[in-house]
């Protein structure tokens, strides 16, 4: 059997308050949540405002999209069956995405500060490399359909 876990206080120490013990848990105050299609509707906002702020903000995203202009015609020109077609476009549709979470992982940490520290780095480093890892499976892909 395992003890119980120590009671912290508000400052996020361990030990009691001065009312007593201090409760394990502290739960955040209850929010009213948009149920039904008002979540809906305010989902698909925000989604848009990430898109237009990803366009305005990200010269990365705005190229990509560039592309897909041409490889998802291109694919869907190429592809000889419906299988085919959607694994020449879903790589590239991947790669706005992984440009899109690579993006929110950067814009989070710029809003931590200016100053470099190697886990940021680390942090917009792997991000980046992500998107690479998409690029190499949009060539492959293309390679193994077009060729096989």
């Amino acid at each position: 059997m395992s003890a119980a876990p120590e009671p912290v206080d508000d400052e996020g120490t361990r030990g009691t308050t001065a009312t007593g013990p201090a409760p394990a848990t502290v739960l955040a105050p209850a929010r009213l949540k948009p149920r039904g299609l008002r979540r809906l509707l305010n989902s698909f906002i925000n989604s848009w405002m990430g898109l237009r702020g990803a366009w305005r903000e990200e010269a990365a995203f705005r190229q990509e999209c560039a592309g897909a202009l041409l490889v998802i015609p291109a694919g869907l020109w190429l592809g000889e069956t419906g299988v085919e077609r959607a694994l020449l476009i879903a790589p590239m549709l991947l790669i706005l995405v992984v440009e899109l979470l690579n993006s929110a992982v950067e814009a989070a940490i710029d809003r931590i500060g200016p100053e470099r520290h190697p886990l940021s780095g680390l942090a917009k480093d792997i991000g980046s490399a992500a998107v690479l890892v998409s690029f190499v499976l949009l060539g492959a892909t293309w390679l193994l359909v077009l060729t096989g």
